[in-house]
Order: C-alpha cells, then sequence, then structure tokens
C-alpha cells in the first residue's frame, strides 16, 4: 500500500522553500515589494520618511503612501534658537500635509514645544488627522525635561478640542500635557471606537472623568499620569480591562478614590498619594502592581493601597514592595485571609534580618505561590530597629509550592553576605523548588543569569547541595 506523505510536513517543507527563494532573490531593500517598504517607512519618524523619497525613482513616492504620520520634534534639525526652530518645524508639518494625498491614516504622532502663536496651526494638523479617519492620535506637548531647562516661564498648555473628535474613528488618544475643552452634551459624542485613553500632566475634575466615560463607554484601557484637579476619582466601567494610575502628588487636597470596574484584570497604582481608596468591585481583577516611594512618609499611602487586598484575594499576579514586617498582616488583614490564587509575586526587597522577617509575613499569605522575582529595594532611610526577640527570631519561609525564584543580585552597595545567606536559606526551605536564576546587575546592565537546578533525588544528596549550577546560562 502506497504511503501518503503528511499534509503539514508538506506544507511546512513548501513554506521553506518558499522563504528560502524570496531570501535568494531578494538581495536588495529595492528588490522588496512597495507594501513591505511602506510598512518599514512607517517605523520611521515622517522627515527621515521623506528623506528617502531621494534614494530613487521608485522610493520617491513612497512616503506620501505611508499610514502613518510621526512629527518628531526630538529629530527635526536644531537652528539658531528654540523660536527659530519652533518656526521651521511648524512649517515643516504645514508642507508635509499639504503635499500629502488625502489617505486614511493609522496613527498620528506629534511631539512639539507648544505656544500660544501655534494654536491654529495645531489645530490645523489635529483636524487634518480627524479628517483622514486616523486610528490613534498621540500629541505629545512635553517631550522631556531637558526641553524646558532654558525656557523656566510657564507657557500655557495647548487646548485640545475634544469636540472636533465627534463621531470620529479614533480607538487610541494620547494627550500630554493638555487642556482639556469638553462641549456641552458629552453623551453626543458618539466615540463608541475608542478603546485606549492615555492622559499625562492633563488637567482634569471630578466631572471631566465622568464625562469622558459617557462620550467614551467602551474604553478598556486608561491610564492617568501626573493629572492633577481632581478631588474624588470615581471609575466605574463595566468594560473597562486595564487601570494605570500613577505620578499623583497631591499636595493642595487628599484625592479619594473609588474602583467600581467588574471586568478589570490588570491594575498598576505607582506613587499615588490619596486619602481613602475605595475597592467596590475588582471581582475579575488578575494582576496588581503597586509602587510607593520607600521612605517613612509615603508608608501611610503604601498601607493605605495594601490594605485592599482583602478585596480582591483572587488575585494571580502580585507586584509590592517589601514593607510587610511594618504592616504586620495578621493584624490588618482577616484572620482567615489568604490569596489562595497567588501563583507568581515579584517583589523588591533587601536581604537584612528586618527584609527577610517582611518577606516572611507576606509568603504566608500565599500557600500556592509557584514563581517569585525580587527586585532590588532602593530605601530612602534605614531600617527601623528591631527588638531582641525580632532579632533572635529564626526565618521560615513558607513556600510548599514555590517551583522557581529569580533574583536580581550585586546591586551597588548591597551586603553580599546577605544575599549569600537568603540563597543558602532558599535551597533549605525550598521543599519543591526547582530552580533559582541569579541575574548580576553591573552598572545597570543584566549580565548572563546563572542557574541553579534541583538535581534528581538520590539518598547521598543532602538537602543543601541538591541544588547545582547550571551549565549553559539562560537566555
Amino acid at each position: 500500500m502506497e504511503e501518503k506523505p503528511d499534509a503539514t510536513a508538506t506544507a511546512t517543507a513548501t513554506a521553506t522553500a518558499t522563504a528560502t527563494a524570496t531570501a535568494t532573490t531578494v538581495t536588495n531593500i529595492n528588490d522588496l515589494p512597495q507594501d513591505i517598504l511602506i510598512r518599514i517607512l512607517s517605523f520611521l519618524p515622517t522627515l527621515d520618511t521623506i528623506t528617502t523619497s531621494l534614494i530613487s525613482t521608485k522610493w520617491k513616492p513612497l512616503w506620501s503612501l505611508v499610514p502613518s504620520l510621526n512629527f518628531s520634534y526630538t529629530h527635526f534639525p536644531p537652528y539658531n534658537n528654540f523660536s527659530t526652530t519652533r518656526q521651521f518645524f511648524s512649517e515643516f508639518i504645514d508642507r508635509t500635509l499639504i503635499l500629502k494625498p488625502q489617505l486614511p491614516l493609522k496613527k498620528f504622532r506629534l511631539e512639539f514645544i507648544y505656544e500660544d502663536r501655534y494654536r491654529y496651526h495645531v489645530d490645523s494638523w489635529v483636524r487634518y488627522a480627524i479628517k483622514n479617519q486616523v486610528l490613534e492620535l498621540d500629541l505629545d506637548f512635553f517631550i522631556d525635561k531637558s526641553f524646558h531647562i532654558f525656557e523656566p516661564e510657564a507657557k500655557p498648555n495647548y487646548d485640545f478640542p475634544f469636540s472636533a473628535l465627534r463621531n470620529s474613528k479614533v480607538r487610541v488618544l494620547k494627550l500630554c500635557r493638555c487642556d482639556l475643552s469638553l462641549p456641552a452634551n458629552m453623551e453626543s459624542m458618539n466615540l463608541w471606537s475608542m478603546n485606549e485613553v492615555y492622559f499625562d500632566q492633563v488637567y482634569m475634575t471630578d466631572d471631566t472623568v465622568l464625562d469622558l466615560f459617557k462620550a467614551c463607554p467602551n474604553i478598556e484601557v486608561l491610564k492617568f499620569e501626573d493629572c492633577y484637579g481632581m478631588e474624588n476619582l470615581r471609575l466605574c466601567s463595566e468594560k473597562l480591562k486595564r487601570l494605570d494610575l500613577s505620578s499623583f502628588y497631591t499636595a493642595e487636597r487628599e484625592l479619594h478614590l473609588e474602583l467600581d470596574c467588574p471586568n478589570l484584570v490588570w491594575l498598576n497604582i505607582d506613587c499615588f498619594e490619596m486619602g481613602q481608596f475605595c475597592v467596590k468591585n475588582l471581582s475579575s481583577l488578575v494582576e496588581f502592581h503597586t509602587f510607593i516611594v520607600h521612605g517613612l512618609e509615603y508608608y501611610g499611602q503604601w498601607c493605605k493601597v495594601v490594605k485592599q487586598l482583602h478585596q480582591i484575594p483572587h488575585i494571580k499576579h502580585l507586584v509590592v514592595q517589601n514593607w510587610w514586617l511594618k504592616l504586620a498582616p495578621k493584624d490588618v488583614f482577616p484572620k482567615d485571609f489568604l490569596l489562595y490564587n497567588l501563583k507568581h509575586l515579584e517583589l523588591q526587597t533587601g536581604y537584612t534580618t528586618y527584609d527577610l522577617l517582611g518577606m516572611a509575613a507576606l509568603l504566608e499569605l500565599c500557600p500556592n505561590l509557584e514563581t517569585m522575582h525580587l527586585d532590588p529595594l532602593y530605601k530612602i532611610v534605614e531600617d527601623e530597629s528591631l527588638s531582641e526577640e525580632l532579632l533572635n527570631k529564626p526565618i521560615n519561609l513558607f513556600m510548599p509550592n514555590l517551583k522557581e525564584v529569580r533574583l536580581k543580585a550585586f546591586v551597588p552597595g548591597q551586603n553580599q553576605n546577605q544575599f549569600s545567606q537568603f540563597v543558602s536559606l532558599l535551597k533549605k526551605q525550598g521543599v519543591v523548588l526547582e530552580k533559582i536564576v541569579l541575574v548580576s546587575l553591573y552598572n545597570g546592565t543584566s549580565l548572563p543569569p546563572v542557574i541553579l537546578r534541583r538535581r534528581p533525588p538520590r539518598a547521598e544528596v543532602d538537602e543543601e547541595s541538591s541544588l547545582h549550577v547550571e551549565g549553559s546560562p539562560e537566555r
């Protein structure tokens, strides 16, 4: 009986032969198909894209067919002074938009140091993008601090014309250092396609946030960074899936935060000063990140955030700092509170006795933890002094299901003896521990990791030496 060839194997062989033939045929970038060249150009700043039109006749029209515009002030050649540079940059954008055919845009990105005299120009650029059915609109009027060193006087922010978005196709909106000019009836905006919103250094009131969700009822990803003007931030949405709240410092008043987002799966609260924090419904949350500056004056803020863990005991992934000895979980959480579903923990920590006691207190809440990543914790002040009882207390790390630990080590100033003792402690107490990955840091760069793996169980191998160095580094 004749054997039929395997269909999968035949398809794989054909695809490989085709790829090989293509690779053999295309020896020069000019030989690539036009659609691939346009795809490549879409990743470049528009100034560089236009420059490629000088390569050859084939390249000359390609810049105008690229479905994205990236006006990068950072990459624009500087002139005698900032004012002149701004003027030429503005004129460059105007000319580009006049010459470019009216085609649908996937992305429009603008970097610019805004001044009021350019308001008409910026408005026209925004309306051009929206008229051409842009899907992602990204306006950055800050760029970075280096652009503001020689301009200490405060300039008015760009007033983003939100009404221009009415019935648009924008799916992703990114605004940095803007004010929002909202129309009276936000519910009539019909921004059904808006899925992602990223606001950085944007002034917003409580009503602004409520109006935003009225106009964009299908927001799934929301990030507020360094935003201000709010007093009671209430986020209530059945559509929201990812939420990032970063760099909220409110010297004037305390900001109260309330979350009622039953379908939220990812949450980050980073450097957030708040008065009250209320979790009403985060029943679908899987991953929770938090970072608060590790100084005693900020401990109260960290505590307010972490105490909400009892409202989200179902999370599977937690990223947090090691302040757990000071928190004393047994006194803060209900008596039977455990993070039963937590499988992955990322902990910023040191390896002093104070840190290890805190780590032990946290691990007692995580009976089913399988992987743990330990990152350096940069402390503003020294650890609080411990009583004689705590100093002599044995360190018992509860790790009944922990299979892998990854440690970043050799940070300048870190006590290497403490780190080595901790690795030995892991070896002794890791009942089912299979692998320890040691990542060395040198001048901020990660070196190839060293991996300790558990040998197959043998009667003559004692418990501490059963983890050995892996021959080849992990990639």
